[in-house]
């Protein structure tokens, strides 16, 4: 079996060899060949490359719409250019999969790429004179024409080389520098917003050594650009003003760029098919997929309150593809719940599965033919069946209504609202409201369509409050439609943050405020990837393997105030990620490019990140400033970070920082009392530091008993009681009544199912029952009390009158008088046969003492 294995991994590498052999060899092929595979000479740029330069090379050339020489020679280029394609040297095909046989095959592809392909990156920094790559033939003659076509100022093939170095389209190396000298030209010449925003983007970043950092010529050539209504400048500029970069604060500026935005934004949602567009989120970030920035269960993100406590039998851990497997076998398997979850996520889609719309509408019509018959009718009246079917028959008339996988048809669609809708369901409800709205298939009724919209939105259908609120705004009514939009946007809905902003910014209804509209434009902007964003391109290069490209595709949308993109970015540049880094000692590790060792661009985004509430990166920022990584060295600002990380209680990281600068006195004073509350801190909010936080601890009681008995000036570790107070008999008695589980004390409601039945007391009248007994002992105790104190209370009273009497008796000579007397009342006071008080207890010369003894009533 070893054998059989080893064979197909070298089986494998052969393949792999060939196929990048010949990857390799595509680009010597001879001009002839190329030639033949040349197609209609039209722009060889696409749609995925720059919309903008798609326009702008359709167009015609010159004065009157003659086409010059310039012109034919750039045309001539692109016929060239357009059969070429870069190699998948890296043999980034093989993505890794489950199974043995796909986890194989990935690993061999490591493994050859590792062992084969793995040399020096070409600017490598231990060469001082990069050795430039040589062009193939038919690059190089496509990069004459179009040189030859700049020369005489031809504004396409000055943008086209432009593009090609600083993309590295057609297989041209990257030249950044060579880029930069291109786009500055055609800003020149005759103010290329493109153009003016590559340039404002390269002087904001320097990458590549192409150009020093200047911020103010960088918002100045995007101001420039942003004026000439290209969309990323504008976004660039608004995140600028926002944030204060390169120029002072300025709110207005920025909600002013950031609506520019928005309303182009809004306007693409809006188009489209009924309902509008589907917006597709391409935006992550790398280090999450790997547990965060600091690992599984040491960054925010996958520890804390994010960390998955699931037991080993859950599938919270589980990978999506396997997720997909499991719910086709139940699927398979009968379980309609599982056959329409396949049917939502083959609909909406994601970032790594794309929209399948025909297997979609095959999974929604399995489970609506469990429940009804061709013809409409009922199968089976089960109300469990009945809820997912009219699920799905929302979303079967929802693509019939817009026509996606299908053909469009409104009667169709209106058909399965209607079955949907029986059932109460929120979907089939706003989509019958939004075809009565705007009078699709069916008469045009403003009214009906409302009461549609409000038994969804009843439902929390986000769609459906925004509608609901853009009826009551166009009444006049802001109070209750900024309600509505408030409930939408819980959800995220697109609609919900635009109208609030708009609200927010015209102070329609209530006091302006531009920080809430610029927030909110902010949000819309950003959630229309599509038009401005460079998500896509940039994660397609990732998963290729071209982490250059993805760098700087990450960090064009990071100028642009994604978060996202700041974050990747700064991922992708930190080479500290480990104290104790091997990579220096395993010789066949590749090295990063001079492009990824920027620590001072790192600590730039690190810094744009936290700004927006990232706490890792807030970490990362106290890391480098404690580390003097990219800066110098200031003790003072990383404890900051570190504080500053530590006050969101959520990042244990953060707080086992602190612990640690302040057992060893950097940059604070020496406490190791202290460090141990930092370390304890660190323990509650994240249970998977158990290990690190125990080991710091027992070294720092070490520590600190060490100071103690040398009688060191840090102070130690002390013990700290929890203070008593001195409860008074009322205080005490008012808590154990107000005391609402006096018998569970210290048991978690979790544990406890007061509901369940099998429970003896377990209705609500059971402590009400506990409570009385209680009270009615306590007073009964009160009243055994009281009536032991009367009789103690009355003895006394008896026999301090006796011996009054007897004093005053022998003060007065009648010492036998008073004797005879048995009650010590003279006869003349006494009442007619009214018998001597004897006391409460007979004196033992009393006649009556024996009778008292033996139990006798003695009367």
């Amino acid at each position: 079996m070893h054998d059989c294995s080893l064979r197909l991994v070298w089986l494998t590498i052969c393949c792999c060899l060939c196929i990048t052999l010949r990857a390799s060899n595509f680009e010597n092929k001879d001009y002839d060949a190329l030639n033949e595979q040349s197609v209609r000479g039209e722009s060889s740029f696409t749609a995925e490359d720059n919309a903008e330069i798609v326009t702008q090379l359709q167009q015609d050339g010159g004065a009157g719409g003659s086409w010059s020489q310039a012109a034919f020679t750039v045309q001539e280029a692109l016929r060239i250019l357009q059969p070429l394609q870069p190699p998948r040297s890296r043999l980034t095909g093989f993505d890794k999969s489950s199974g043995i046989l796909g986890t194989t095959l990935y690993y061999a592809k490591e493994a050859f790429v590792l062992l084969f392909m793995n040399g020096p990156p070409k600017d490598d920094y231990l060469n001082p004179r990069p050795n430039v790559p040589k062009l193939s033939k038919p690059l190089a003659q496509a990069v004459t024409l179009l040189e030859s076509a700049a020369e005489e100022k031809e504004p396409d093939a000055i943008f086209l080389l432009a593009e090609m170095n600083f993309f590295g389209n057609y297989t041209h190396p990257r030249n950044y520098t060579e880029a930069f000298r291109r786009y500055h030209e055609l800003a020149l010449l005759n103010g290329n917003s493109s153009a003016q925003h590559m340039v404002g983007f390269m002087y904001a970043t320097g990458l590549g050594g192409s150009v020093e950092r200047d911020q103010a010529k960088a918002l100045m050539y995007h101001t420039f650009a942003a004026k000439g209504d290209h969309t990323r400048a504008q976004m660039t500029i608004g995140y600028r003003h926002h944030t204060g970069l390169g120029t002072p604060r300025n709110c207005n500026e920025a909600a002013h760029w950031y609506k520019q935005v928005a309303d182009k934004a809004i306007a693409f949602s809006r188009s489209g098919p009924p309902g509008g567009q589907v917006l597709q989120e391409d935006a992550y970030k790398i280090a999450d997929e790997l547990g965060g920035v600091y690992g599984e269960g040491a960054s925010v993100v996958s520890s804390g309150v994010s960390a998955n406590r699931a037991g080993p039998n859950s599938d919270a851990h589980a990978d999506f593809d396997d997720v997909l497997e499991y719910l086709d076998l139940m699927s398979r398997k009968g379980e309609l719940k599982a056959t329409f979850s396949l049917g939502q996520l083959h609909y909406k889609g994601s970032r790594t599965m794309r929209r399948n719309l025909k297997i979609a509408r095959a999974y929604f019509m399995t489970v609506a033919r469990k429940y009804w018959q061709k013809d409409g009718s009922i199968r089976e009246e089960d109300q469990g069946i009945a809820k997912i079917a009219s699920k799905a028959a929302g979303y079967i008339g929802r693509m019939f209504l817009r026509g996606e996988g299908m053909e469009q048809s409104y009667e169709k669609a209106l058909t399965w609202f209607r079955r949907g809708v029986v059932n109460g369901d929120a979907l089939c409800q706003y989509e019958l409201g939004l075809m009565h709205l705007h009078g699709l298939g069916v008469r045009k009724d403003p009214l009906l369509a409302g009461d549609y919209f409000k038994e969804s939105a009843n439902q929390d259908f986000a769609s459906a409050q925004v509608n609901m609120g853009q009826l009551f705004l166009d009444q006049g009514d802001i109070t209750t439609a900024t309600r509505f939009f408030d409930l939408a946007a819980r959800h995220g809905h697109i609609e919900a943050f635009y109208h609030l902003a708009e609200i927010s910014n015209n102070g329609v209804g209530r006091e302006r405020s531009c920080g809430m509209a610029t927030a909110y434009y902010k949000i819309v902007a950003e959630k229309v990837e599509s038009i401005h964003s460079s998500f896509d391109e940039a994660n397609r290069a990732y998963d290729d393997g071209d982490t250059e490209a993805a760098l700087v595709m990450y960090m064009m949308a990071a100028e642009q105030g994604y978060e996202y993109a700041q974050a990747n970015v700064a991922y992708l540049l930190d080479e500290y990620k480990s104290i104790l880094s091997l990579d220096s000692l395993i010789p066949w590790k590749k090295r990063r490019s001079s492009l990824l060792r920027n620590a001072v661009l790192a600590l730039i985004y690190w810094t744009r990140s936290a700004k927006q509430s990232n706490i890792d990166s807030m970490v990362k920022m106290g890391d480098y400033y404690l580390g003097g990584y990219g800066i110098e060295a200031d003790i003072e600002k990383a404890a900051t970070c570190y504080q500053t990380a530590a006050e969101t209680h959520q990042s244990a990281q953060a707080l086992w920082n602190l612990g640690w600068i302040h057992e060893n006195g950097i940059g604070v004073e020496q406490d190791f009392h202290l460090a141990k509350r930092f370390y304890d801190q660190a323990l509650e909010t994240n249970q998977e530091s158990y290990l690190p936080v125990k080991l710091s601890l027992t070294k720092l009681r070490m520590r600190s008993f060490w100071n103690t008995i040398t009688n060191g000036k840090v102070n130690s570790i002390q013990s700290e009681p929890e203070p008593k107070k001195d409860w008074s008999f009322s205080e005490w008695l008012s808590t154990f009544l107000e005391d609402p589980h006096p018998y569970y004390h210290g048991a978690e409601d979790d544990d406890i199912d007061y509901d369940d039945p099998s429970l003896p007391g377990s209705d609500d009248s059971y402590y009400d029952e506990l409570d009385e007994s209680i009270l009615e002992s306590l007073i009964i105790v009160g009243i055994a009390a009281a009536i032991a104190f009367l009789v103690y209370y009355r003895q006394q009273r008896q026999t301090n009158h006796r011996r009054d009497l007897e004093r005053r008796q022998q003060e007065g000579g009648e010492g036998g008088a008073a004797q005879g007397n048995a009650g010590g009342i003279p006869m003349e006071q006494r009442l007619p046969r009214q018998q001597a008080d004897g006391g409460f207890f007979p004196p033992v010369d009393d006649p009556n003492f024996g009778q008292w003894v033996a139990g006798g009533v003695g009367h």
